[in-house]
């Protein structure tokens, strides 16, 4: 399968996905034949629920082991029995939909991946990464009292702060006003643009993933049916089912 890239070497190669299944109690889930994630490209994930967008991610992440084929991380490839090794889990950093915050102040919540790596000065970092989402102002604020939006944007500010080489982005928008989705896109493509961040984003908003993405993948049972580019997916796509989806007409 053709998977939109255009002549990418090795070394700009992030992700690569190899005939990579994953199995839960006998049920294989998802399969995919071939996929690369390239170096600080933003990649859209799109699809109906329940397509395997969500488990795709979590493999990305390596909180789960494929249950057959091939994956590997910057060129490293990662073993379905011990996973991925601490110091790659560490360039890999993953916002959930619905963020986990510690009962705790805003800025600690922030500075807590940090203090896991041993940071303890880090005031000015978490300082700097409530800027970047617009919470300085409620940096003391308990993290229990703010609304769903500002939620995203301090789960967002504490991937951020720890620099990865890769966001994975799991719904970051989903049941937000429209006012804090803008925040949010504005802030994904604010890091893409000034830091070149490698970002995987699993969206149902394909009014999003064409508004942020380079390239869009659309799953279907747990496989890729078609990957290209962000105008080409949605203007000409090349497989039928693609194009129903982009129509907003039912293909499941």
């Amino acid at each position: 399968m053709n998977d939109g890239r255009n002549g990418s070497s090795e070394n700009q190669v992030v992700y690569e996905l190899r005939n990579l299944t994953k199995a839960y109690n006998g049920r294989t889930v998802l399969e995919i034949e071939h996929l690369q994630v390239g170096k600080g490209e933003i990649l859209a994930l799109v699809g109906p629920s329940g397509s395997g967008k969500s488990t795709l991610l979590r493999l990305l992440n390596f909180l789960e082991p494929p249950s057959g084929g091939f994956l590997s991380f910057q060129g490293k490839e990662i073993l379905s029995g011990p996973g991925a090794p601490l110091e790659l889990r560490r360039r890999v950093t993953m916002v959930f939909q619905r963020p986990m915050l510690l009962d705790r102040s805003v800025e600690e919540n922030v500075a807590f991946g940090l203090q896991l790596r041993g940071r303890r000065n880090n005031r000015d970092l978490v300082q700097a990464a409530l800027k970047d989402v617009g919470l300085e102002s409620l940096a003391r604020q308990r993290a229990r009292t703010l609304s769903g939006g500002e939620a995203q944007r301090v789960a967002l500010a504490r991937a951020i702060v720890l620099k990865p080489d890769v966001l994975l982005l799991d719904e970051p928008t989903a049941n937000l006003d429209p006012y804090n989705v803008s925040l949010i896109e504005n802030i994904v493509r604010r890091l893409h643009e000034e830091q070149g961040t490698t970002i995987v984003l699993v969206t149902h908003n394909v009014f999003q993933a064409r508004r942020l993405a380079q390239r869009v993948a659309f799953l279907l049972e747990g496989r890729v049916v078609e990957i290209a580019p962000v105008t080409t997916f949605f203007e000409s796509p090349q497989d039928a089912r693609t194009a129903a989806f982009v129509r907003g007409d039912m293909v499941y």
